[in-house]
Protein backbone atom coordinates (compact mmCIF):
# COMPACT_ATOMS: atom_id res chain seq x y z
CA UNK A 1 0.00 0.00 0.00
CA UNK A 2 2.65 2.88 0.81
CA UNK A 3 4.38 1.92 -2.77
CA UNK A 4 1.13 2.14 -4.64
CA UNK A 5 0.15 5.34 -2.63
CA UNK A 6 3.86 6.74 -3.50
CA UNK A 7 3.16 6.10 -6.35
CA UNK A 8 -0.18 7.63 -6.91
CA UNK A 9 1.33 10.85 -5.11
CA UNK A 10 4.28 11.30 -7.25
CA UNK A 11 2.54 10.74 -10.38
CA UNK A 12 -0.77 13.47 -9.40
CA UNK A 13 1.63 15.89 -7.25
CA UNK A 14 4.52 15.01 -9.94
CA UNK A 15 2.56 17.33 -12.58
CA UNK A 16 1.71 20.10 -10.50
CA UNK A 17 5.06 20.40 -9.13
CA UNK A 18 6.60 20.60 -12.39
CA UNK A 19 4.20 22.85 -13.76
CA UNK A 20 5.04 25.16 -10.56
CA UNK A 21 8.77 25.26 -11.04
CA UNK A 22 8.44 26.43 -14.42
CA UNK A 23 6.03 29.14 -13.70
CA UNK A 24 8.82 30.00 -11.12
CA UNK A 25 11.08 29.44 -13.86
CA UNK A 26 13.11 27.08 -11.55
CA UNK A 27 15.17 25.84 -14.96
CA UNK A 28 18.74 23.78 -15.28
CA UNK A 29 21.85 26.11 -16.22
CA UNK A 30 23.35 23.80 -18.11
CA UNK A 31 27.57 24.28 -18.81
CA UNK A 32 28.23 23.44 -22.60
CA UNK A 33 30.20 20.77 -22.15
CA UNK A 34 30.37 19.87 -26.10
CA UNK A 35 27.97 16.53 -25.25
CA UNK A 36 25.05 15.42 -27.65
CA UNK A 37 21.65 17.12 -26.77
CA UNK A 38 22.97 18.73 -23.64
CA UNK A 39 22.05 22.42 -25.13
CA UNK A 40 18.41 20.73 -25.28
CA UNK A 41 18.15 20.13 -21.37
CA UNK A 42 18.76 24.48 -20.84
CA UNK A 43 15.72 25.80 -18.89
CA UNK A 44 14.13 22.08 -17.62
CA UNK A 45 12.79 22.26 -14.35
CA UNK A 46 14.89 20.82 -11.34
CA UNK A 47 14.69 20.52 -7.87
CA UNK A 48 12.19 17.64 -9.31
CA UNK A 49 13.45 15.81 -5.84
CA UNK A 50 10.34 17.50 -4.27
CA UNK A 51 8.51 15.14 -5.95
CA UNK A 52 10.69 12.35 -4.16
CA UNK A 53 10.55 13.74 -0.95
CA UNK A 54 6.77 14.08 -1.48
CA UNK A 55 5.70 10.93 -2.05
CA UNK A 56 8.07 9.26 0.91
CA UNK A 57 6.53 11.61 3.38
CA UNK A 58 3.06 11.24 2.80
CA UNK A 59 2.95 7.03 2.57
CA UNK A 60 5.06 6.88 5.30
CA UNK A 61 3.06 8.89 7.44
CA UNK A 62 -0.65 6.87 6.58
CA UNK A 63 0.97 3.00 6.85
CA UNK A 64 4.20 3.32 9.18
CA UNK A 65 4.29 3.70 13.19
CA UNK A 66 5.73 6.75 13.40
CA UNK A 67 7.39 5.91 16.66
CA UNK A 68 9.39 3.03 15.90
CA UNK A 69 13.18 3.97 16.00
CA UNK A 70 13.95 3.42 12.44
CA UNK A 71 10.94 4.88 10.63
CA UNK A 72 11.61 8.19 12.52
CA UNK A 73 15.47 8.14 12.13
CA UNK A 74 15.18 7.57 8.33
CA UNK A 75 12.74 10.14 7.98
CA UNK A 76 15.05 12.20 9.62
CA UNK A 77 17.75 11.53 6.99
CA UNK A 78 14.88 12.37 4.24
CA UNK A 79 13.95 15.62 5.93
CA UNK A 80 18.24 16.35 6.49
CA UNK A 81 19.42 15.61 3.27
CA UNK A 82 16.93 17.61 1.40
CA UNK A 83 17.26 20.62 3.29
CA UNK A 84 20.85 20.13 2.25
CA UNK A 85 20.33 19.50 -1.38
CA UNK A 86 17.19 22.02 -1.80
CA UNK A 87 19.94 24.50 -0.57
CA UNK A 88 22.76 23.71 -3.15
CA UNK A 89 19.63 23.90 -5.58
CA UNK A 90 18.43 27.37 -4.78
CA UNK A 91 21.70 28.96 -4.69
CA UNK A 92 22.30 27.48 -8.14
CA UNK A 93 18.69 28.58 -9.64
CA UNK A 94 18.08 31.81 -7.75
CA UNK A 95 21.42 32.99 -6.91
CA UNK A 96 22.79 31.87 -9.99
CA UNK A 97 25.55 30.36 -9.18
CA UNK A 98 26.87 27.77 -10.67
CA UNK A 99 28.46 26.40 -8.40
CA UNK A 100 25.87 25.80 -5.75
CA UNK A 101 26.25 25.47 -1.95
CA UNK A 102 29.68 25.30 -1.32
CA UNK A 103 31.32 21.65 -0.94
CA UNK A 104 32.64 21.69 2.51
CA UNK A 105 28.69 23.04 3.55
CA UNK A 106 27.66 19.81 2.29
CA UNK A 107 30.55 17.38 3.85
CA UNK A 108 29.40 19.17 7.18
CA UNK A 109 25.95 17.86 6.52
CA UNK A 110 26.15 14.55 5.93
CA UNK A 111 28.68 14.53 8.62
CA UNK A 112 26.50 16.00 11.61
CA UNK A 113 24.00 13.42 9.93
CA UNK A 114 26.51 10.63 10.16
CA UNK A 115 27.04 11.62 13.80
CA UNK A 116 22.95 11.50 14.27
CA UNK A 117 22.33 8.17 12.63
CA UNK A 118 25.82 6.52 14.28
CA UNK A 119 25.13 7.64 17.47
CA UNK A 120 21.60 6.13 17.56
CA UNK A 121 22.54 2.87 16.23
CA UNK A 122 24.62 2.43 18.86
CA UNK A 123 23.38 3.93 21.73
CA UNK A 124 19.63 3.70 21.47
CA UNK A 125 17.72 0.80 23.42
CA UNK A 126 15.42 -0.26 20.62
CA UNK A 127 18.39 -0.89 18.21
CA UNK A 128 19.02 -4.80 18.75
CA UNK A 129 19.72 -8.12 17.24
CA UNK A 130 18.67 -11.54 18.41
CA UNK A 131 21.16 -14.64 17.92
CA UNK A 132 21.32 -17.78 19.41
CA UNK A 133 23.70 -18.60 22.35
CA UNK A 134 24.37 -22.07 23.63
CA UNK A 135 23.12 -23.12 27.37
CA UNK A 136 26.51 -23.54 28.31
CA UNK A 137 27.82 -20.31 27.09
CA UNK A 138 24.54 -17.83 28.36
CA UNK A 139 26.71 -16.79 31.66
CA UNK A 140 29.88 -15.53 29.67
CA UNK A 141 27.64 -13.75 26.84
CA UNK A 142 24.98 -12.43 30.04
CA UNK A 143 28.17 -10.98 31.99
CA UNK A 144 29.66 -9.15 28.43
CA UNK A 145 26.04 -8.14 27.76
CA UNK A 146 24.07 -7.30 30.52
CA UNK A 147 21.44 -5.39 29.11
CA UNK A 148 20.37 -8.39 27.29
CA UNK A 149 17.17 -10.31 27.15
CA UNK A 150 16.08 -13.90 26.74
CA UNK A 151 13.16 -13.80 24.44
CA UNK A 152 12.87 -17.96 23.64
CA UNK A 153 14.12 -21.20 24.49
CA UNK A 154 15.34 -23.86 22.49
CA UNK A 155 14.78 -27.51 23.90
CA UNK A 156 15.61 -30.92 22.59
CA UNK A 157 14.14 -33.97 24.66
CA UNK A 158 13.38 -31.42 27.40
CA UNK A 159 16.79 -29.99 28.03
CA UNK A 160 17.74 -26.19 27.14
CA UNK A 161 20.22 -26.79 24.24
CA UNK A 162 20.41 -22.65 23.40
CA UNK A 163 18.83 -19.35 24.88
CA UNK A 164 17.78 -16.55 21.76
CA UNK A 165 18.90 -13.69 23.19
CA UNK A 166 18.11 -9.69 22.29
CA UNK A 167 20.72 -7.80 22.58
CA UNK A 168 22.56 -4.42 21.81
CA UNK A 169 25.61 -4.87 19.47
CA UNK A 170 27.40 -3.38 16.76
CA UNK A 171 27.69 -6.20 14.38
CA UNK A 172 27.06 -6.59 10.82
CA UNK A 173 27.01 -9.23 8.52
CA UNK A 174 29.63 -9.99 5.51
CA UNK A 175 29.02 -11.44 2.40
CA UNK A 176 29.85 -14.31 0.60
CA UNK A 177 31.06 -16.25 4.55
CA UNK A 178 29.31 -18.77 6.40
CA UNK A 179 28.01 -17.47 9.32
CA UNK A 180 30.11 -14.55 8.82
CA UNK A 181 30.23 -11.47 10.85
CA UNK A 182 32.28 -8.00 11.73
CA UNK A 183 31.70 -7.23 14.99
CA UNK A 184 33.20 -3.27 15.41
CA UNK A 185 33.14 -3.09 18.76
CA UNK A 186 35.89 -6.51 18.40
CA UNK A 187 38.27 -4.17 16.27
CA UNK A 188 39.02 -2.12 19.86
CA UNK A 189 38.88 -4.87 21.82
CA UNK A 190 41.90 -7.28 19.81
CA UNK A 191 43.78 -3.85 20.70
CA UNK A 192 42.96 -3.55 24.60
CA UNK A 193 39.71 -6.20 25.36
CA UNK A 194 38.66 -3.43 27.93
CA UNK A 195 37.92 -1.12 24.94
CA UNK A 196 35.11 -2.66 23.68
CA UNK A 197 33.04 -0.19 25.44
CA UNK A 198 34.55 2.57 22.97
CA UNK A 199 33.06 0.97 19.81
CA UNK A 200 31.84 4.17 18.83
CA UNK A 201 35.13 5.15 18.25
CA UNK A 202 35.20 2.95 15.27
CA UNK A 203 31.84 3.06 14.54
CA UNK A 204 30.60 6.45 14.08
CA UNK A 205 33.43 7.00 11.55
CA UNK A 206 32.27 4.53 10.01
CA UNK A 207 29.08 5.56 9.30
CA UNK A 208 29.73 8.98 8.17
CA UNK A 209 32.03 7.35 5.48
CA UNK A 210 29.37 5.44 4.06
CA UNK A 211 26.65 7.75 4.15
CA UNK A 212 29.09 10.68 2.62
CA UNK A 213 30.32 8.32 -0.03
CA UNK A 214 26.98 6.93 -1.19
CA UNK A 215 25.20 10.19 -1.34
CA UNK A 216 28.18 11.93 -3.27
CA UNK A 217 27.91 9.03 -5.60
CA UNK A 218 24.43 9.19 -6.32
CA UNK A 219 24.98 13.20 -6.66
CA UNK A 220 28.00 12.28 -9.04
CA UNK A 221 25.46 9.89 -10.85
CA UNK A 222 22.69 12.13 -11.49
CA UNK A 223 24.01 13.50 -15.13
CA UNK A 224 21.72 11.86 -17.65
CA UNK A 225 18.00 11.55 -17.60
CA UNK A 226 16.40 8.64 -15.85
CA UNK A 227 19.92 7.42 -14.76
CA UNK A 228 19.77 7.85 -11.03
CA UNK A 229 16.74 7.69 -10.42
CA UNK A 230 16.18 3.81 -12.20
CA UNK A 231 19.13 2.98 -10.30
CA UNK A 232 18.26 3.92 -7.16
CA UNK A 233 14.88 2.35 -7.47
CA UNK A 234 17.10 -1.41 -8.11
CA UNK A 235 18.96 -0.84 -5.33
CA UNK A 236 15.79 0.10 -3.30
CA UNK A 237 14.17 -3.03 -4.09
CA UNK A 238 17.03 -5.30 -3.08
CA UNK A 239 17.43 -3.36 0.40
CA UNK A 240 13.57 -3.61 0.81
CA UNK A 241 13.91 -7.71 0.57
CA UNK A 242 16.89 -7.86 2.45
CA UNK A 243 15.07 -5.88 5.04
CA UNK A 244 12.17 -7.76 5.16
CA UNK A 245 13.67 -11.13 5.16
CA UNK A 246 15.78 -9.95 8.13
CA UNK A 247 13.14 -8.36 9.91
CA UNK A 248 10.77 -11.62 9.41
CA UNK A 249 11.40 -14.38 12.47
CA UNK A 250 11.14 -17.52 9.93
CA UNK A 251 13.39 -16.09 6.90
CA UNK A 252 15.80 -14.91 8.85
CA UNK A 253 16.10 -18.34 10.89
CA UNK A 254 15.33 -20.34 7.53
CA UNK A 255 18.49 -17.87 5.75
CA UNK A 256 20.67 -18.39 8.69
CA UNK A 257 21.13 -14.31 8.62
CA UNK A 258 21.12 -11.94 11.71
CA UNK A 259 17.59 -11.20 13.03
CA UNK A 260 16.65 -7.42 13.72
CA UNK A 261 13.63 -7.01 16.10
CA UNK A 262 11.29 -4.00 15.03
CA UNK A 263 12.75 -3.99 11.78
CA UNK A 264 9.55 -4.57 9.42
CA UNK A 265 8.35 -1.23 9.57
CA UNK A 266 11.17 -0.27 7.62
CA UNK A 267 9.71 -2.10 4.66
CA UNK A 268 6.50 0.35 4.68
CA UNK A 269 9.38 3.38 4.05
CA UNK A 270 10.93 1.46 1.57
CA UNK A 271 7.85 0.68 -0.59
CA UNK A 272 7.30 4.10 -0.21
CA UNK A 273 10.66 4.88 -1.22
CA UNK A 274 10.60 2.80 -4.12
CA UNK A 275 7.50 4.19 -5.26
CA UNK A 276 8.62 7.65 -5.16
CA UNK A 277 12.01 6.74 -7.49
CA UNK A 278 9.31 5.23 -9.93
CA UNK A 279 7.06 7.59 -9.97
CA UNK A 280 9.58 10.66 -10.27
CA UNK A 281 11.13 8.47 -13.31
CA UNK A 282 7.52 8.80 -14.98
CA UNK A 283 8.68 12.67 -15.57
CA UNK A 284 12.23 12.13 -15.41
CA UNK A 285 13.02 9.55 -18.35
CA UNK A 286 14.43 10.24 -21.65
CA UNK A 287 14.02 13.29 -22.49
CA UNK A 288 13.43 14.47 -19.14
CA UNK A 289 10.64 16.86 -18.18
CA UNK A 290 12.22 17.57 -14.53
CA UNK A 291 15.47 16.96 -13.00
CA UNK A 292 15.82 15.75 -9.43
CA UNK A 293 18.76 18.31 -8.60
CA UNK A 294 20.61 17.82 -5.50
CA UNK A 295 17.41 18.11 -3.87
CA UNK A 296 16.92 14.18 -5.35
CA UNK A 297 20.14 12.67 -5.80
CA UNK A 298 22.06 13.46 -2.51
CA UNK A 299 18.60 12.34 -0.71
CA UNK A 300 18.27 8.71 -2.31
CA UNK A 301 22.43 8.40 -1.74
CA UNK A 302 22.62 9.18 1.55
CA UNK A 303 19.08 6.99 2.28
CA UNK A 304 20.39 4.04 0.37
CA UNK A 305 23.70 4.39 3.05
CA UNK A 306 21.25 4.73 6.06
CA UNK A 307 18.97 1.68 5.10
CA UNK A 308 22.36 -0.19 4.65
CA UNK A 309 24.03 0.39 7.78
CA UNK A 310 20.09 -0.08 9.43
CA UNK A 311 19.80 -3.59 8.20
CA UNK A 312 23.56 -4.48 8.48
CA UNK A 313 24.22 -5.05 5.03
CA UNK A 314 26.51 -1.76 4.26
CA UNK A 315 29.16 -4.45 3.72
CA UNK A 316 27.10 -5.09 0.21
CA UNK A 317 27.49 -1.48 -0.73
CA UNK A 318 30.46 -1.84 -3.03
CA UNK A 319 28.30 -4.79 -5.02
CA UNK A 320 24.95 -3.27 -4.84
CA UNK A 321 25.85 0.09 -5.61
CA UNK A 322 28.31 -0.71 -8.04
CA UNK A 323 26.96 1.46 -10.37
CA UNK A 324 27.38 4.71 -7.84
CA UNK A 325 31.22 3.20 -6.92
CA UNK A 326 32.39 3.10 -10.84
CA UNK A 327 31.04 6.71 -11.36
CA UNK A 328 32.60 7.71 -8.21
CA UNK A 329 36.30 5.94 -9.22
CA UNK A 330 35.84 7.02 -12.54
CA UNK A 331 36.52 10.69 -11.26
CA UNK A 332 39.00 9.93 -8.90
CA UNK A 333 40.88 8.23 -10.97
CA UNK A 334 40.73 10.95 -13.76
CA UNK A 335 41.45 14.01 -11.31
CA UNK A 336 44.31 11.51 -10.30
CA UNK A 337 45.92 10.95 -13.02
CA UNK A 338 45.31 14.30 -14.47
CA UNK A 339 47.08 16.09 -11.37
CA UNK A 340 49.98 12.95 -12.13
CA UNK A 341 50.99 13.38 -15.66
CA UNK A 342 50.69 17.25 -15.60
CA UNK A 343 52.96 17.23 -12.46
CA UNK A 344 55.57 14.51 -14.36
CA UNK A 345 55.21 15.73 -18.25
CA UNK A 346 54.20 19.24 -17.83
CA UNK A 347 50.88 18.29 -18.85
CA UNK A 348 47.68 16.44 -17.71
CA UNK A 349 46.21 13.56 -19.33
CA UNK A 350 42.94 11.85 -19.19
CA UNK A 351 42.29 7.97 -19.12
CA UNK A 352 38.47 8.75 -20.03
CA UNK A 353 37.09 11.21 -23.01
CA UNK A 354 35.72 12.60 -19.95
CA UNK A 355 34.22 11.46 -16.31
CA UNK A 356 31.83 10.60 -15.29
CA UNK A 357 32.14 7.65 -16.70
CA UNK A 358 28.81 7.77 -18.49
CA UNK A 359 30.09 11.09 -20.07
CA UNK A 360 32.92 9.15 -21.18
CA UNK A 361 30.42 6.91 -23.40
CA UNK A 362 28.33 9.89 -24.16
CA UNK A 363 31.74 11.08 -25.98
CA UNK A 364 32.61 8.25 -27.73
CA UNK A 365 29.12 8.61 -29.79
CA UNK A 366 26.47 6.66 -27.31
CA UNK A 367 22.84 7.96 -27.33
CA UNK A 368 22.07 9.00 -24.12
CA UNK A 369 19.11 6.49 -23.62
CA UNK A 370 20.98 3.49 -24.69
CA UNK A 371 23.93 4.49 -21.92
CA UNK A 372 21.04 4.88 -19.39
CA UNK A 373 19.48 1.57 -20.33
CA UNK A 374 22.92 -0.34 -20.28
CA UNK A 375 23.74 0.73 -16.70
CA UNK A 376 20.20 0.04 -15.97
CA UNK A 377 20.85 -3.56 -17.13
CA UNK A 378 24.62 -3.59 -15.27
CA UNK A 379 22.60 -2.50 -11.83
CA UNK A 380 20.44 -5.37 -12.03
CA UNK A 381 22.94 -7.74 -12.49
CA UNK A 382 24.66 -6.06 -9.18
CA UNK A 383 20.60 -6.78 -7.72
CA UNK A 384 20.27 -10.35 -8.36
CA UNK A 385 24.11 -10.74 -7.46
CA UNK A 386 23.50 -9.56 -3.79
CA UNK A 387 20.39 -11.15 -3.32
CA UNK A 388 21.98 -14.76 -4.32
CA UNK A 389 24.19 -13.72 -1.41
CA UNK A 390 22.07 -15.15 1.10
CA UNK A 391 22.85 -18.41 0.38
CA UNK A 392 25.87 -18.24 -1.49
CA UNK A 393 28.31 -18.44 1.43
Amino acid sequence: MAFIASLIVSLVFGKKIIQFLQKKQVGEVIRNLGLEGQVQKQGTPTMGGLIIILAIIIPTFLFARIDNVYVWMILLCTVWLGIIGFIDDYIKVFKKNKEGLHGKFKILGQVGLGIIVGSVLFWHPDVTIRESVRADKLAVFRQAHPESVISETKTVDGKVTNYLVVHKSTKTSVPFLKNGELDYAVLLSAINPDWEKYGWIFFIPMVIFIITAVSNGANITDGLDGLAAGTSAIVIFVLGILAYVSGNLFFADYLKIMYIPNLGELVIFIGALAGACIGFLWYNYYPAQVFMGDTGSLLLGGLIAALSLIIRKELLIPVLCGVFLVENLSVIIQVGYFKYTKKKYGEGRRIFKMSPLHHHYQKSNFHESKIVGRFWIVQIFLAILTIITLKIR
